[in-house]
């Protein structure tokens, strides 16, 4: 599995990062994850199968580990995450081939099991909010943190299609429009507020997969942080005991 992993990493880097390294700088929002929010994580999860398995995998994660770790019981999620009929001990993965993938998008999806990691959950969450319309575009749309991306807005039918906020800038002694934000067209099924919250929970639901035991990782470090300060004073009260003779 670890040997899995490193694999997958390596070639998230090689597929994703050279294209997003050439996008703007941007700034990015804060997306103020909470990864003990399970409501949040249940909210991401369901979304993430709705609208974005059919490309992307999770092929390091497993809708068992998934299920137990959100909190989500098992014929709950069988019913309403699992479309493909895989069992809940099985990876999450889709079966589109990369072949194909390249063919309608041009560059075959990245597995997204890493995404947070290799990127950073501020990132994924700025990305969510940044699609517009652009007719020049094979999909309609665009991203102003990811430029010429090539895929669908697949959150299009809860956002609508946000228009493009625009300003002329001086670069290289030409005047260029520049995309510095968008405004939405008001045609999606959620308000702003709400696809604000469903794009944290996206994002948060990433962050859990790409560490899923980093809360565990984090309350063992408390104690064994605790452990070793109970162990120095043990071992400081010994040695002043060994040596008091001596001084």
């Amino acid at each position: 599995m670890m040997k899995k992993l490193i694999i997958g990493l390596f070639a998230l880097s090689i597929n994703v990062l050279p294209a997003m390294a050439a996008g703007p700088s941007v700034p990015l929002m804060e997306a103020g994850n909470d990864l003990t929010d399970q409501p949040s994580l249940q909210r991401g999860a369901k979304l993430f199968m709705n609208y974005c398995l059919g490309c992307h995998q999770m092929q390091y994660q497993r809708y068992e580990r998934t299920f137990r770790d959100i909190g989500i019981p098992t014929a709950v999620g069988l019913e309403q995450l699992i479309f493909d009929g895989s069992k809940v001990g099985s990876h999450i993965t889709n079966a589109i081939t990369k072949d194909d993938a390249a063919k309608w998008f041009g560059a075959a999806p990245p597995d997204l099991t890493l995404i947070a990691r290799v990127k950073s959950p501020d990132y994924i969450y700025t990305y969510l909010k940044s699609f517009y319309k652009d007719e020049s575009r094979p999909f309609g749309v665009n991203n102003i943190v990811f430029p010429s991306v090539g895929m669908p807005h697949v959150l299009q039918e809860l956002q609508g299609l946000p228009t493009p906020i625009t300003e002329e800038v001086e670069e290289h002694g030409h005047t260029v429009t520049k995309v510095i934000g968008t405004e939405t067209d008001g045609t999606g099924e959620m308000s702003v507020d709400e696809y604000d919250q469903a794009a944290r929970d996206l994002t948060n639901f990433l962050e859990y997969v790409g560490e899923p035991s980093r809360l565990e990782s984090e309350a063992l470090g408390i104690k064994v942080i605790g452990f070793l300060v109970i162990l120095f004073i043990l071992a400081f009260m010994l040695k002043k005991e060994y040596w008091r003779d001596v001084h």
